[in-house]
């Protein structure tokens, strides 16, 4: 192993450390046993993290990539057990998506903006204002299958020092956004109390998004579901789920169409339709969630924790 190598060495290869007193899966419905088997057990692949967040899977490096926030790196778990520094001396990065062409795509509360990183390893900013005026601090991103990137603009990182930096918001409103890098379009496409995370259902054709203003005094502890138009606009939304306990901070969409959820209690499961399917527990609450490849298996981050869960499929 080479010197920079070994710099960036957190964790070395091995396998997972198993996670006891933890409850098995929980179903609600019998489908969801055939995704997520009772006999199922979650596992730590890392637990030294400060604060984790917005995992994704990069197929370019083959690694799951997630964010410690206030550790202040984007870090990545390696097939083999390693966990490695991806990018150091973050400007507090949160959420995280891969673009259509392969490229790592981040929410940077410490910058308030989008930026890119390329496979190679360069990072470059994307969008870091509307109409004149920087962000909040961009909390979550998921690409369309058109390639433009939506994102949710909160507040928190312009309250949590560890988290962001200090400061007023110069726009006066908390709204999900879309950029598109094609052209440089950006529109903003809803408000909410504190938007935070978003996902697509399979098809493109609803978008998503959590509202966890219940952590800064509000209610909201809600995931919307909002039909795209035709004209590139937002229908009428409708309230999905409300998420107990907890708020449903980070959510991805499997091919069924299910709705995973982070929560107090860990990752809740619900039908397109908001029927609940089931639950994942963790030790903790769990910020967020996403698939490996063909989704075999779930990753969780938690506080210090990246968790994950094989899947069956079905």
């Amino acid at each position: 192993m080479n010197a920079e190598a070994a710099s960036n060495l957190l964790r070395r290869p091995g396998p997972p450390a198993p996670v006891p007193h933890v409850d098995p899966p929980r179903a609600s419905d019998p489908r969801f046993s055939a995704v997520v088997p009772h006999h199922a057990r979650l596992v730590s692949l890392y637990d030294q993290a400060t604060f984790s967040e917005g995992p994704t899977w990069w197929p370019a490096r083959d690694i799951l990539v997630w964010s410690d926030i206030e550790g202040r790196r984007v870090l990545g778990w390696h097939p083999d057990g390693c966990v490695r520094v991806v990018i150091d001396a973050t400007p507090f990065i949160n959420g995280n998506t891969v673009d259509g062409d392969g490229n790592l795509i981040h929410c940077e509360h410490g910058n308030r903006r989008l930026s890119r990183t390329t496979p190679d390893g360069r990072t470059t900013p994307l969008v870091e204002t509307y109409a004149g005026r920087r962000f909040n601090a961009p909390n979550d991103v998921a690409c369309a299958a058109d390639g433009a990137l939506w994102f949710s603009d909160p507040a928190y990182g312009l309250r949590q020092p560890k988290q962001g930096v200090l400061d007023e918001s110069e726009l006066g409103h908390h709204s999900v956004y879309r950029f598109d890098p094609a052209d440089g379009s950006l529109r903003r496409m809803a408000d909410l109390g504190q938007p935070n995370g978003l996902a697509f259902s399979p098809d493109g054709r609803i978008l998503y998004v959590s509202d966890t203003s219940r952590t800064e005094g509000g209610d909201g502890h809600t995931i919307y579901a909002y039909p795209l138009r035709p004209d590139g606009d937002l229908g009428e939304r409708r309230v999905l789920a409300q998420v107990e306990p907890g708020v449903p901070d980070g959510l991805r969409v499997d091919r069924r169409g299910w709705v995973w959820t982070s929560s107090g209690a860990g990752v809740q499961v619900f039908s397109a339709e908001g029927h609940r399917r089931g639950l994942i527990p963790t030790p903790q609450a769990c910020s967020n969630c996403c698939f490996g490849p063909d989704e075999r298996r779930l990753f969780i981050t938690a506080k210090e924790h990246l968790y994950a869960i094989d899947l069956a499929g079905g």
